[in-house]
């Protein structure tokens, strides 16, 4: 990404995939379109919206290509353009995801809610619809036009039914949407063995899933077989917004320790595509195998993941512990989430095990008594930080099922935060000397929010 200079961004063609409700098949139909089109010869980049860390790996492994997060709450105009420019570059199509219904996000004002609708009025991206019909047929068409006509800034490209009970039933269903004059582009049947396993903060992660590429060609074999994959390609269109390139969020140091493994997973690709395009040094390491943060690095950052599936090995990773405190003496360490938990005193298990932590911060958390934690956050960094100085104000979303467990003489918070409701601030996370937490996961600077249009950029 370059830091200076306007730019249009890519012209490939581009579409979101949306639904009324979650649990529609969004995945399965991206997923099975992507890996449908790479196998066509296509080059196909991706791009999820809202603040998912799961899919856009799986959109990843059936394309071929990075997927990008797509945001239109906590990322600036510039930003989402800089993104879908990336994602379309050198490609044929951008495939784009949806989040919960098509309409779905926080309140607020239009172009700044979080939707897919906002996604796609912004980069100009019809919407493909599918509709879960299971237990319903001609009613399908009221909601199609509801959904049409609901918001005149997007324009949906047609619809692609799913849990189709056979051809009658397709028939009823798909007679009613093209008298409104909206194509149907195909009709999935009900099969649960396209299914992708689940966990609790949704699907298990795509590096984790056993034959991932087989379950992918067979995805892409299904929707090839009941979607017209050639009119679907068809209806995509070019976006034609301008964008300045931004990364969104400045590096923390020159040098970046970076845990990563199955308990350490979730950053978003457009934070570390942006550090590394302004010449941060990234260097991996992997506290599941028992390794310390390289000591060559100016600063450690512990991702959100899973540490409460790998507790026991965390527990037991002498090295990486010993490693990290020795690196905290004198360097940064942050932990987002997940990360957090682990820099805490002991980690308690589903089954009510106490496991230790690395004691940098003074909470434990524990999960045999959970408690959903979800949504948008607008961050104030309470004192100067390696994320900005003191006062500076960072967009993300808290997901999680962990429960804190309060102290009697808490840290230091590293940050005050405010939900996207309008709630009142309230001090978050945690920080002792040169370490911190949050159960906050940053997806860029918010300065340069509050003067974007609403709307289309």
């Amino acid at each position: 990404m370059e830091s200076t200079s306007r730019r249009s961004i890519s012209l490939t063609r581009g579409l979101v995939v949306a639904a009324p409700r979650s649990g529609s098949g969004k995945t399965l139909l991206t997923l099975g379109l992507m890996r449908a089109f790479k196998i066509a010869g296509l080059r196909v980049g991706g791009a999820k919206c809202g603040p998912d860390y799961i899919d856009p790996a799986f959109h990843a492994a059936a394309s071929g290509e990075p997927s990008f997060n797509l945001d239109s709450w906590a990322m600036p105009p510039a930003l989402i353009g800089s993104l879908a420019s990336s994602a379309g570059a050198g490609r044929d199509i951008v495939v784009c995801e949806g989040a919960m219904g098509l309409f779905d996000g926080a309140s607020g004002d239009a172009g700044q809610v979080g939707s897919s609708a906002d996604i796609a009025a912004a980069l100009g991206w019809p919407v493909l619809l599918v509709v879960d019909v299971s237990g319903q047929a001609q009613t399908a068409a009221a909601i199609v036009k509801g959904c049409a006509s609901y918001d005149s800034r997007i324009k949906i490209a047609g619809v692609v039914l799913n849990r189709v009970g056979g051809e009658r039933h397709r028939r009823l269903a798909a007679d009613a949407i093209e008298a409104l004059g909206i194509r149907v582009f195909g009709a999935l049947p009900r099969d649960d063995s396209v299914r992708l396993p689940e966990r609790h903060l949704g699907l298990v992660q795509a590096g984790e899933t056993e034959g991932l590429d087989a379950r992918l060609d067979a995805m892409a074999d299904f929707v090839r077989a009941h979607a017209d994959l050639e009119a679907i390609l068809s209806s995509a269109v070019s976006s034609g917004t301008e964008a300045f390139p931004n990364s969104g969020l400045s590096p923390p140091a020159q040098r970046i320790a970076i845990a990563r493994d199955d308990a350490f997973s979730f950053l978003y690709p457009h934070i570390l595509a942006g550090w590394r395009a302004e010449g941060a040094e990234i260097a991996f390491f992997s506290p599941l195998a028992d390794e310390p943060p390289p000591d060559h690095c100016d600063l450690c950052w512990l991702p959100g993941g899973y540490p409460e599936l790998h507790a026991g090995r965390l527990a037991a990773s002498a090295a990486f512990l010993e490693g990290l405190r020795r690196f905290a003496q004198s360097r940064p360490v942050h932990g987002e989430c997940g990360g957090y938990i682990a820099l805490g005193q002991t980690l308690t298990d589903k089954d009510g095990k106490v496991h230790p932590m690395a004691g940098l911060l003074g909470p434990s958390f524990r999960f045999d008594k959970r408690g959903l934690h979800l949504g948008y956050r607008d961050a104030r960094i309470a004192s100067a930080h390696a994320l900005g100085a003191e006062g500076a104000r960072l967009r993300g979303h808290e997901f999680h099922y962990a429960t804190q467990i309060e102290q009697e003489k808490p840290d230091a918070p590293f940050a005050f935060v405010r939900d996207a409701h309008g709630g009142p601030e309230r001090p978050d996370g945690s920080r002792r000397g040169l370490t911190s937490g949050s159960f906050f996961h940053v997806i860029a600077k918010a300065e340069d929010l509050a003067a974007r249009p609403a709307g289309r950029m």
